[in-house]
């Protein structure tokens, strides 16, 4: 019975002075809401999502192989076993041959090229132009660069044009979640290699 009256006169005594912080945190609690519910929360997730277009989610063999103007070389790059590599490695600068650049091969050139025993010669043209490293065409720098094929190039800079070796750049920038493709006009031969 004491230790009721104790605790009515306890909770009589603590009461008041609960009852008199609660006003406080409570005109605390709405000032804090206020700066999130001013700060936008749905411009956050736009500016995160759009800078990613569907092409940047793309590596660079999706990226070729999604692009009709690169079909020649979406199936060459099937023919020489390149898909893994392209697809997980990098970062790539790809200077990619269009199908007109493949085209003004000889027919006979090109079913040589595909033959089994003329694999090796294949991935040598093909990674000839690959360069490491993801190179913008404004991050393109006149002179030489070495290649995957492990034989330079030469690029050459005259204004907006950009050319490597005889090839011209045609289409550039195509941003891929591993590298760049850049499309050229007509296929980068090795120095070694003559078709």
């Amino acid at each position: 019975m004491k230790k009721t009256i104790t605790g009515i006169a306890l909770s009589a005594i603590l009461f008041p002075i609960v009852a008199a912080c609660a006003p406080q945190q409570t005109a605390q609690t709405p000032t804090q809401p206020a700066p999130e519910a001013t700060t936008p929360a749905s411009p956050t997730p736009n500016a995160q999502t759009s800078p990613v277009p569907g092409a940047n989610a793309q590596n660079v063999a999706d990226l070729i192989g999604n692009n009709p103007s690169l079909s020649t070389l979406s199936s060459v790059i099937d023919e020489a076993d390149l898909n893994d590599t392209l697809e997980q490695g990098g970062p790539y600068t790809i200077f990619a041959p269009s199908d007109q650049a493949f085209a003004a091969l000889p027919a006979a050139t090109r079913e040589r090229l595909l033959q089994d025993e003329n694999r090796a010669l294949l991935r040598q043209i093909l990674t000839n132009h690959v360069v490491p490293g993801s190179l913008t065409a404004s991050q393109l720098q006149a002179g030489q660069i070495q290649t995957q094929a492990g034989s330079p190039v030469n690029v050459q800079i005259d204004g907006q044009q950009v050319r490597i070796n005889e090839a011209t750049v045609t289409q550039p920038d195509l941003q891929a979640s591993n590298g760049v493709v850049h499309i050229v006009d007509r296929i980068i031969l090795p120095p070694n290699v003559n078709l």
